[in-house]
């Protein structure tokens, strides 16, 4: 290993939602597993943060494939700060969460059987990709893509 090398390895993308129970379900619908939940506060929590009072309470999903894992969190105190739940591509901050489908016209019914639209459309990429942006609860963009070449 490169001795210069600081990362070892991607562990996670957090999202800050308002409402942990629902945004799980979705996430869990497209097929990540509940790895774990927890609630945090004190200390840690508020240095890392850097908000005093801090509490929130933790998911943690995890893809089939064992990969990186999402973890989505809430904050009991303080209240949350309203996002952009319109959020376009083109706004600067965590553009979206990606994950690779089978199916993708499978995957994108699923999540609008359950009121989520596309942002756009179905695009295709040289004949190697295809790939939807789903606009997910609280706004939240998710990328599905499924390899076709």
């Amino acid at each position: 290993m490169d001795p210069r090398a600081h990362v070892r390895r991607f562990d996670h993308i957090g999202i800050t939602v308002s409402d942990l129970d629902s945004v799980t379900a979705f996430f869990v619908g497209l097929g990540l597993e509940v790895e774990g939940t927890g609630s945090v506060e004190g200390e840690f929590v508020e240095t890392v943060c850097g908000i005093p009072g801090a509490h929130c309470e933790i998911v943690m999903l995890r893809p089939p494939d064992g990969g990186t894992r999402l973890e989505l969190a809430t904050f009991v105190t303080p209240d949350h700060a309203p996002g952009s739940p319109t959020a376009m591509a083109n706004e600067l901050g965590l553009r979206n969460v990606s994950f690779e489908v089978g199916d993708l016209e499978a995957a994108v019914d699923a999540v609008a059987a359950k009121g989520y639209g596309l942002v756009g459309g179905i695009g295709e990429y040289e004949n190697s990709v295809r790939m939807a942006y789903v606009r997910g609860p609280e706004g939240i963009i998710v990328s599905l893509f499924e390899q076709i070449g």
